[in-house]
């Protein structure tokens, strides 16, 4: 979701400053603007002394004014901290029985787990990412299956070996995934 959030953003803010700085543009080099717009020729400023001015009396304006910006910093706020924040697991507590613990690199396990995907049979290739917390990790496997593959078959693979290996080997007592299988295009076969 974050990433059509970013994208949404992006395009609009980029649209209305191409859109603006191109019609400011137009205006400063001798484009004959329409009566609606904002600048009257080459030599008008954006904001007239008088449009300054115009609502500095009227109670309503600078609480107005004070809470979209309060909101436009919130916003920004949030959306830098969604931006900073880890998507991916770094590390994963393996239980020792020791009592202590010991970590494990989410990317090696991770890795593991693609490697273990991948070699089932029908599949062409796999992706896994961690997320969660280090005690209690979720994986998301992406699987592109090849044209032979039986998607019921590959999914049992998916979930009865490679995820049920992980979850034994770093002795978890479960590990949820959400496996997405899709088909890898390919041609036809032709018959003779």
């Amino acid at each position: 979701m974050l990433r059509t959030v970013n994208r949404v953003l992006l395009g609009l803010a980029g649209l209305a400053l191409v859109l603006l700085g191109g019609s400011v543009l137009a205006v400063g080099l001798g484009v004959e603007p329409p009566s609606w717009w904002v600048h009257d020729g080459r030599h008008d400023v954006l904001l007239s002394d008088a449009d300054r001015a115009r609502w500095r009396d009227d109670g309503w304006f600078w609480p107005t004014v004070i809470g979209v910006l309060a909101l436009a910093v919130l916003l920004a706020l949030w959306w830098l901290t969604a931006q900073l924040r880890r998507r991916r697991l770094a590390e994963v507590l393996v239980e020792t029985g020791d009592g202590e613990g010991a970590l494990l690199r989410g990317r090696a396990m991770e890795d593991v787990l693609e490697s273990g995907t991948a070699g089932l049979d029908g599949v062409e290739r796999a992706r896994v990412r961690l997320t969660g917390r280090r005690n209690a990790p979720e994986a998301r496997v992406e699987v592109a299956l090849g044209a032979e593959a039986v998607p019921a078959e590959a999914l049992r693979g998916v979930c009865g070996e490679a995820l049920a290996r992980a979850r034994e080997s770093a002795g978890l007592e479960r590990l949820p995934a959400v496996v997405r299988l899709r088909a890898v295009r390919h041609r036809a076969g032709r018959v003779t």
